[in-house]
């Protein structure tokens, strides 16, 4: 294990800490937050973690500039002049570490509603958001799959949000977004065809647990009764994208 890897995820309490000292609610999202909520992240996909990223409550964005600041990151100053009310940019001048902080809600394919939900985990986002901020990402490469079959396997899927997959948000924000159902339903087909085809660490018990936690939601999904609104959206199809194509920021 690299000393990279280990002093991100040192840094990641640090300031997750720190927010709660200052009771800033911000909350992990990304990789390092899979991370948190894996018995053995590194089982499946050993990588390390390019940088930090943060969801914060919107009506607290403007405090962001002082806390960073307070742990040692500048703002990435054009950036967050041209979008800070959504997201915003830090780096440290020293380590060339970077935080990215999405603000209120998290938008990168598809938009994930977080207002009133950041306080369900001390750390990181909702695990329902978590696993749907995987399962959004149109392009889904190897890294996020693994991501989403670590998550699946370390979590169970239930109805609340007391250390499980909630069910029942997944399926409120799929109905509520057509293009979000949509992604969401190809990359469960593409992990689950990952877990029955590809030679990875599985014990028979651990494919059958991932394979029947990645119906529940599927058959949840599919099997609810659609608003109206969803339901015309349906018939236009993939025809009209549903996404939003999402432009790599570099510093």
């Amino acid at each position: 294990m690299s000393s990279v890897y280990v002093d991100i995820i040192d840094e990641m309490h640090r300031v997750i800490n720190a927010a709660h000292e200052q009771k800033l609610l911000l909350r992990v999202v990304g990789g390092l937050a899979v991370r948190v909520h894996s018995a053995n992240p590194q089982r499946f996909f050993s990588r390390e973690y390019p940088d930090i990223d943060f969801v914060v409550e919107r009506i607290e964005y403007n405090k962001l500039v002082s806390f960073f600041n307070s742990v040692g990151y500048l703002p990435e100053k054009q950036f967050n002049l041209l979008n800070g009310s959504r997201r915003q940019i830090y780096y440290d001048q020293n380590t060339g570490k970077r935080i990215d902080v999405f603000v209120g809600d998290f938008e990168m394919c598809h938009k994930l509603p977080l207002k009133g939900r950041l306080h369900h985990d001390p750390i990181t986002i909702p695990l329902a958001e978590l696993l749907l901020s995987k399962t959004q990402i149109v392009e889904l490469n190897r890294k996020d799959a693994f991501d989403v079959i670590n998550l699946i396997l370390n979590n169970e899927v239930g109805s609340d949000d007391d250390g499980k997959i909630n069910l029942k948000r997944i399926m409120e924000l799929c109905l509520d977004d057509w293009g979000l159902y949509k992604t969401n339903s190809i990359n469960l087909g593409r992990v689950e065809e990952i877990v029955r085809n590809e030679d990875i660490s599985l014990s028979a018990e651990e494919r059958e647990l991932l394979l029947e936690r990645i119906h529940k939601i599927q058959h949840a999904l599919d099997g609810v009764e659609k608003p109206l609104a969803w339901k015309l959206r349906d018939r236009v199809g993939t025809r009209v994208r549903w996404y939003t194509e999402v432009e790599e920021v570099h510093r």
